[in-house]
């Protein structure tokens, strides 16, 4: 049964992947209606977020802040599945690289890099980064596996399109290893702001007037592999159009203390964030941990 439903979904995303970015931002409105007034998904949660995130802005301005939300998250949702049928050629003139040089000339000298890459503008897009790096040098996507197996098929398969190399979470040391001694060279992006679970809460810091855990398992994975660390610094120009730059971070993540990578990241993103807000995941909730816990 489970599987039905997967191809019957999969059906479905490739022919919404079909219609022209003019439609599918028309059925991005309705939906933005439907999801804010209707269903008000995670409204709360939006809500309480931006709260504590802007003590100093007005109520006015935390309600525009929401609304321009909701269109973002529905355009998110459509640009991925867009990804199913986007032709090469699309993406890279719709997705911006900056900095490519500092970014090549690293993996060139180290044999890797490790990108930070936050839940903003539109991430997912990063994907089509293999085409700044040469033929043989392989991005690698670390992803946490969904408990649905089928799910978790379709949404490797969307990553997997432009050549990125897929590797759950729970594997990664050893197979960047492997990688490593195999002579390939590699940039490791991983989504490095979602709130951890128990096991993982580790790096504790004030981000957006809140205390807040930080996942560090990046900052660790540069450590080990001794590889450059870049934080992917996201802004949306207009719909179906962004720009990334991979902004170096640190060239010796040995010679760092414990945390500073992470504290680093965390600096980045409040920026990135109180620059353009609308365009984070607000409806995490992402400060569901506390550090008494």
């Amino acid at each position: 049964m489970n599987q039905i439903v997967y191809w019957l979904t999969y059906a479905g995303m490739w022919l919404l992947a079909s219609l022209p970015f003019g439609l599918l931002y028309g059925l991005s409105d309705g939906l933005c209606w439907l999801m804010h007034y209707v269903i008000r998904y995670r409204l709360r949660v939006v809500r309480t977020n931006l709260r504590n995130s802007f003590p100093e802005k007005s109520e006015a301005e935390l309600r525009q802040i929401e609304n321009d939300f909701y269109h973002y998250i529905c355009d998110y949702m459509l640009e991925e599945v867009k990804l199913l049928r986007i032709s090469f050629p699309e993406l890279i003139r719709r997705m911006q690289y900056e900095n490519k040089e500092c970014f090549l000339q690293m993996v060139e000298r180290h044999g890797g890099i490790v990108l930070l890459i936050p839940h903003y503008a539109n991430f997912e897009w990063i994907i089509g980064m293999g085409a700044i790096m040469c033929d043989d040098d392989i991005p690698v996507q670390v992803y946490k596996p969904l408990h649905n197996p089928f799910l978790d098929r379709m949404f490797q398969r969307i990553r997997a399109r432009f050549g990125g190399y897929n590797v759950p979470k729970h594997n990664t040391a050893r197979e960047l290893i492997r990688l490593r001694r195999e002579g390939k060279r590699m940039a490791i992006g991983l989504i490095t702001d979602q709130s951890p679970n128990r096991h993982e809460a580790h790096y504790w810091t004030d981000f957006l007037h809140q205390d807040t855990v930080f996942l560090d398992g990046a900052e660790r994975i540069a450590k080990l592999m001794d590889f450059p660390v870049f934080y992917c610094e996201l802004k949306r120009l207009r719909r179906g159009y962004c720009r990334v730059s991979f902004d170096l971070l640190t060239e010796t993540p040995r010679q760092t203390a414990e945390g500073e990578i992470t504290e680093l990241f965390a600096r980045r993103l409040e920026q990135t964030i109180r620059r353009d807000p609308p365009y984070w995941f607000w409806s995490h909730k992402r400060w569901k941990r506390k550090r008494n816990e």
